[in-house]
């Protein structure tokens, strides 16, 4: 277990009866914030995702585990079970800390949990967290922003509430309206989401890279372009959790993998957009 402390100050107090809906960010135990690990030393029960590791978990070796993941494609907890699980465990008087991969508002159901504590009279606490689509980036050396590529981005799910791709999303409106395009949980429904943007005109040289498990030391990154992102996805056997990322922030990496430079490789590209530095 890791004995990790939190230095002298006035934390606040998970409190019987209470709620935490906490983001345990993109995988790393580092990633995780100061409040999430005060809830974790407090929690009398940890209600958790599948992505939330066993390594952030035994931060609360007090504390009793259920596990709520939701996983595409595989048997889970349905999400009206598991908010109702969370208002009764505060009943009970439990300290109750809902434990989320990402950012508990960001793709992540938090607010659907929230409401039903309120219409159930439950008190609890937001505790924000680093989102996979922003940290799961940056550790794939890929700014989700880029003073000379993009001055807005787009957050888009890759499934709706039915598990299917998303009929909502206006890809016209997308294509033409959105620099960056970031997208959670598309592996399944890449080739939907690809002929959208085509369709849109959106173009087929345009970058790609798609990161799986990042953070995590099993992070895979794969830099294709959109025509051919489904079948490189297939031939690298990419598989979730992953992260799309589609636009010329993309080539940034060319010159910020930190990662692989801290094993000794140099910049493929110093500048890769082709600016005149001149």
């Amino acid at each position: 277990m890791n004995e990790t402390t939190l230095p002298p100050s006035d934390w606040p107090e998970l409190k019987p009866g209470c709620v935490w809906l906490c983001g345990a960010g993109p995988g790393d135990p580092g990633l995780l914030t100061l409040h999430a690990l005060n809830a974790l030393r407090q929690a009398d029960v940890v209600v958790h995702d599948a992505l939330v590791s066993d390594a952030i978990l035994d931060w609360a070796p007090q504390a009793e585990r259920i596990f709520a993941g939701k996983r595409g494609g595989k048997p889970s907890a349905k999400q009206a079970d598991i908010s109702l699980r969370l208002v009764a465990l505060a009943r009970a008087g439990k300290r109750v800390l809902r434990l989320k991969g990402g950012d508990p508002f960001v793709f992540g159901r938090g607010g659907e949990e929230a409401q039903t504590l309120v219409q159930h009279g439950v008190p609890f606490r937001i505790v924000p967290g680093i989102s996979a689509g922003i940290g799961g980036l940056a550790y794939a050396g890929i700014p989700v922003t880029h003073r000379e590529v993009n001055q807005s981005v787009t957050f888009l799910t890759g499934h709706d509430q039915t598990g299917e791709a998303p009929g909502s999303i206006d890809w016209e409106a997308v294509s033409k309206g959105a620099q960056v395009l970031v997208v959670y949980m598309g592996i399944k429904h890449a080739p939907v989401i690809a002929a959208a943007l085509l369709a849109a005109g959106r173009p087929a040289d345009e970058p790609v890279a798609v990161v799986s498990n990042a953070t995590l030391p099993g992070q895979k990154v794969l830099e294709t372009t959109l025509g051919h992102m489904v079948a490189d996805i297939a031939t690298a056997r990419i598989e979730p959790p992953a992260i799309l990322c589609i636009g010329r922030n993309v080539l940034m990496r060319q010159a910020l993998d930190w990662q692989s430079m801290a094993a000794g490789a140099a910049p493929r590209d110093l500048d890769p957009l082709g600016r005149d530095t001149a």
